[in-house]
């Protein structure tokens, strides 16, 4: 136990994503060999803002620099992960990767070893996102109500 972080501990993590739309495709991160698919980003650690978080993670795992946009919400996810309940409240946001063409972006690949990354283009998004977040398919703002 004592090599786990204390988020770990906690069953709960907070987590800053980013929702990067270039040419009509969506941003999306997996574990390598896994079936879910989720928007990048990664675990805040204490002292950082969401922003920095993910920017931070952006640069681990796909080496370039990057910008946050607008905040466009909160989402909670619960599951089971090892057997055990899980849950995290994902912070989202607007990402994007200043000065790169999306043909540059398409040629990125995963700084670390266990994760990949691919495009998926908006209209073949399904249920794979929160309701919320299919608004993208319309190409309409995704914005929470209160």
């Amino acid at each position: 136990m004592e090599n786990m972080k204390e988020y770990e501990l906690a069953g709960i993590e907070t987590i800053a994503r980013g929702v990067c739309v270039i040419d009509g495709k969506l941003l999306l991160c997996r574990a390598k060999g896994g079936k879910t698919t989720y928007l990048p980003g990664g675990h805040i650690e204490f002292g950082e803002t969401g922003r920095q978080a993910l920017v931070r993670e952006m640069r681990e795992e796909l080496g370039v620099e990057s910008e946050t946009g607008a905040f466009l919400g909160a989402v909670e996810n619960a599951f089971m992960q090892h057997g055990k309940p899980h849950a995290e409240i994902n912070l989202v946001y607007e990402l994007s990767f200043p000065g790169m063409t999306s043909d540059a972006l398409a040629a990125l690949r995963a700084h670390e070893a266990w994760i990949e990354f691919e495009w998926r283009p908006l209209s073949g998004l399904g249920d794979l996102l929160p309701e919320v977040f299919r608004k993208l398919e319309n190409g309409l703002p995704v914005r929470f109500e209160p």
